[in-house]
């Protein structure tokens, strides 16, 4: 699932490339991807983008007074293309067709077609029940005493951190890095951290930033379908902890992998199997 970094490249890279397109035409084949129905698409036609952003892990295209607000879920892409796609394309899901012959376009791949859209008055978006029930943004970090009230709850922080009504922007990939930096298990409990490890996991959001930063410097006009992510440590299992040296190991659950470095994480302690979870506090 593209997370806040890698949403945050695609918003800037958007608003570089639409800023002041006019759009022709605006359909939705996907059968259940437009979550409002008033107004509808139609009423982009003839309206210029005014601004692409980002809010939390979902895009935002401005139209003047509407916004359509994206959520990509873990398979969807929001791209610009310079030919247009056949209506009949399986993957397209929106399609924003603009005056100079280009054509926005909200593909989904695989077969859960999870992905959805809204179109909103542009002030209605922070009001949208999505946005609205957001926790802070991970980027740039909330305040140190907002981030320690956010995660002052009995939960692991690797789930906590990725669930988007405590913060807003950070995922499967990311999480992994952030805890790595901070020096942090992924097992231990929000509310169990002490005031300097709640620093260290304040400081360590910055490589969110980092990630921003390296994008801008490696990705051109266009953002590819698949952004190489400067990742340290996930899905780096069997390789040395860039720091100390030290095997990464892993973690397997049903949907997703956990990675963490045992010396500096975990006080040596290696977790072979989720079951075991309890072991590691």
């Amino acid at each position: 699932m593209p997370e806040l970094p890698e949403v945050e490249i695609v918003a800037r890279r958007l608003n570089s490339s639409l800023l002041g397109a006019r759009v022709e035409s605006a359909v939705a084949p996907g059968m259940n991807v437009m979550k409002t129905f008033e107004p509808g698409l139609e009423e982009l036609v003839g309206r210029e983008v005014t601004g692409v952003r980002r809010v939390g892990k979902m895009p935002v295209v401005e139209f003047g007074e509407l916004a359509l607000l994206v959520h990509l879920m873990s398979a969807g892409r929001l791209r610009v293309f310079d030919k247009r796609a056949s209506i009949k394309d399986r993957a397209s899901r929106v399609l924003i067709r603009l005056e100079d012959g280009r054509e926005l376009r909200l593909r989904e791949f695989g077969t859960k077609q999870r992905a959805w859209a809204k179109l909103l008055p542009v002030e209605a978006v922070v009001e949208d029940e999505m946005v609205k029930s957001l926790g802070p943004e991970a980027w740039p970090p909330p305040r140190l005493e907002v981030l320690a009230a956010a995660i002052d709850v009995p939960r692991h922080l690797h789930p906590l951190l990725r669930h988007q009504k405590d913060i807003a922007g950070i995922g499967r990939s990311w999480v992994d890095e952030i805890l790595w930096e901070a020096r942090l298990s992924p097992f231990k409990k929000g509310s169990e951290l002490d005031p300097e490890e709640v620093e260290r996991l304040h400081r360590g959001l910055h490589v969110l930033g980092d990630a921003i930063d390296h994008y801008e410097e490696t990705i051109g006009a266009e953002v590819p379908d698949k952004v190489p992510m400067p990742l340290q440590v996930h899905r780096r299992e069997g390789e040395p902890c860039p720091r100390c040296g030290t095997t990464i190991e892993a973690v397997f659950f049903s949907e997703h992998q956990m990675n963490y470095c045992p010396k500096e994480q975990t006080g040596g302690r290696v977790l072979k199997d989720r079951r075991l979870s309890k072991l590691l506090k």
